[in-house]
């Protein structure tokens, strides 16, 4: 049985790990109510240009921009978003997982992928394995703008069109709540699952749709990278949050359970002092 000091000393660092542990949950979530604005903002800005690109798109049908075209898959990029820091429970591991899934299913060499990694958890994972990480960013802002992605996005995006790689796929975690976060695949290119629009009279080409589309597709591109970069924000926020009050809420539980511990030891030395002094006075008559 441990002693009374043991136990008080198991008490202290679990009330100071409790309070570092709640102070992480506070600062979470305050991080979590500007992620989840942030991410929401920008679901009208890609819903109108994906409206705008699925107009123009369906009066161009003869267009022969790569990355509308589909073509034979040699080799596959993805784009996995992780985070820098581990302590959010199981953010990291669940994508980290689908895609070591997907990858085993889709190749039998690692000649044949190659991988982005955003975040220092997934390019650590991937560097170890030995896949071919050629590119990587970390150290992202908790609020990220578009300038901080915007170099491996313009990569990612431009290195398809060259033809280095014939599809590139997405993973992420998708926010639905505080509470719920799904893991996402997404095939960012090529573009072949856009909704086009049946109507294209209110829109007027200026020079031609083709030209638009020249600018246009790649800035389309990149916003799916970053919307997608500002879901796995608020993601991970929310699951740093949820982790870190399931650790408050253990070492609460374990404050009680040695705080009973504690008062059973020490009643139980206290009541040996009285047996041992009843004794010697018994003794000494």
């Amino acid at each position: 049985m441990a002693s009374l000091r043991d136990i008080k000393s198991r008490i202290t660092s679990t009330k100071k790990t409790s309070q570092i542990t709640r102070a992480m949950q506070m600062v979470s979530a305050s991080k979590l109510n500007r992620a989840e604005l942030n991410a929401k903002s920008f679901v009208p800005y890609m819903a109108k240009i994906q409206e705008v690109v699925g107009a123009i798109a369906s009066g161009t049908q003869d267009s022969g921009h790569p990355m509308l075209t589909s073509r034979p898959v040699a080799k596959t990029a993805y784009l996995v978003i992780t985070s820098d820091r581990g302590l959010a429970g199981a953010y990291n591991s669940n994508v980290l997982r689908v895609v070591t899934n997907a990858i085993r299913e889709r190749h039998t060499s690692n000649d044949q992928f190659v991988i982005f990694a955003v975040g220092r958890v997934g390019r650590d994972f991937f560097t170890k394995r030995g896949f071919s990480v050629i590119e990587s960013m970390v150290a992202l802002p908790d609020q990220p703008s578009f300038a901080d992605i915007k170099e491996i996005a313009r990569k990612a995006v431009g290195m398809f069109t060259e033809g280095t790689y014939d599809e590139l796929y997405m993973y992420y975690n998708h926010f639905v709540s505080a509470i719920q976060q799904d893991v996402t695949e997404k095939k960012v290119l090529p573009l072949t699952d856009i909704e086009t629009s049946s109507s294209t009279a209110s829109y007027e080409f200026e020079p031609s749709g083709d030209a638009i589309l020249e600018v246009l597709l790649p800035q389309y591109a990149e916003s799916l990278i970053y919307g997608a970069l500002l879901d796995g924000k608020a993601s991970e926020h929310a699951a740093r949050m949820t982790a870190m009050k399931s650790a408050t809420d253990n070492a609460s539980e374990l404050i009680s359970s040695l705080t009973l511990q504690f008062n059973r030891a020490r009643q139980a030395a206290i009541t040996q002092e009285i047996t041992e002094i009843v004794g010697g006075v018994a003794a000494l008559e």
